[in-house]
């Protein structure tokens, strides 16, 4: 299966890697809260909710091409949990209707989208076929939320990321290592790790900061306001992180680090593959400690 996009608009796409064979279905334009100093995503994208008419014909677009290939389908952009539920619930009906052989619907979620639905509305859409929420928690340091305008503290975030876990959909969380710069690795490594404690998601997803043009966080490093964390600090922030994580009993996290930003892969489950997990990052430590600043940029992986 190959993934299919029918929108008209001219503005980039964004969907997580393990979306790359899905319908991407746009049922909003950009990201309402637009405003994270380190995200390029959706800068020149105006936040709008597509109308119906917009959705249903691109709902009718993939089942004239595609309608017994389609397994999984994303719902674009940034957040679509932002539109009311009842609106969800009735995207949601027509998809499993239309679609014989659909598996699973996601989407991106935003903290305080979470948080504006009740428990009975998350419920209400898992029971509908929305299976899983990719939210981007970034870090658990209140400070250093503020400092990137994510809009929410840790306690929110932390409330949020629970309400899913609460509800049965399946919680995709990432994590941005180097975040907090070289000042505040250690801070944002360790209270990212309670929060991710407290939350225990059923996936988690570590990216490495990249510094894209036209972002306020690229000003701040131009402005020496900023200092970049080395590859090898990096490995030793995801290192203090993990070794800190404490997933709740009874439930079981899926590690991953392999976005193509990170200089390390990962790949385990916690609790039980956390001495493998922590081996795996000293071993790198180890090596990127051995290597030239050439070297270790034209060896991305290791």
């Amino acid at each position: 299966m190959f993934g299919l996009y029918f929108d008209d608009y001219d503005t980039p796409v964004f969907r997580p890697p393990s979306e790359a064979n899905s319908f991407i279905l746009r049922v909003t334009r950009g990201c309402a809260h637009n405003q994270c100093t380190f995200c390029a995503m959706y800068k020149d994208v105006a936040f709008a909710v597509c109308p119906d008419e917009e959705i249903s014909r691109q709902i009718a677009m993939a089942a004239q091409y595609a309608k017994n290939q389609v397994r999984r389908i994303f719902l674009a952009d940034g957040d679509a949990l932002v539109l009311p539920t009842d609106k969800l619930l009735r995207i949601l009906e027509t998809l499993y209707r239309i679609f014989p052989n659909l598996q699973r619907v996601t989407s991106y979620a935003g903290p305080r989208d979470i948080l504006r639905k009740s428990d009975e509305e998350l419920q209400a859409l898992r029971e509908a076929g929305l299976r899983m929420l990719y939210f981007g928690l970034e870090t658990g340091d209140t400070e250093l939320l503020k400092k990137i305008r994510k809009g929410v503290t840790a306690e929110e975030s932390i409330a949020a990321g629970q309400k899913v876990v609460r509800s049965g959909m399946k919680l995709s969380m990432m994590v941005i290592a180097g975040l907090g710069g070289k000042a505040g690795s250690r801070q944002h490594a360790l209270e990212t790790a309670k929060a991710v404690s407290a939350i225990s998601p059923d996936m988690l997803s570590f990216l490495t900061l990249r510094l894209y043009k036209g972002t306020e966080m690229l000003r701040q490093y131009e402005n020496g306001e900023f200092e970049l964390l080395s590859p090898k600090g990096l490995a030793e922030e995801a290192y203090l992180m993990l070794s800190r994580i404490d997933i709740a009993p009874g439930r079981h996290t899926l590690v991953r680090s392999n976005h193509i930003s990170n200089y390390v892969n990962l790949k385990g489950t916690l609790p039980q593959d956390k001495e493998k997990l922590l081996q795996d990052l000293k071993t790198a430590i180890d090596h990127l400690s051995k290597l030239t600043d050439w070297e270790v940029y034209t060896n991305m992986e290791y």
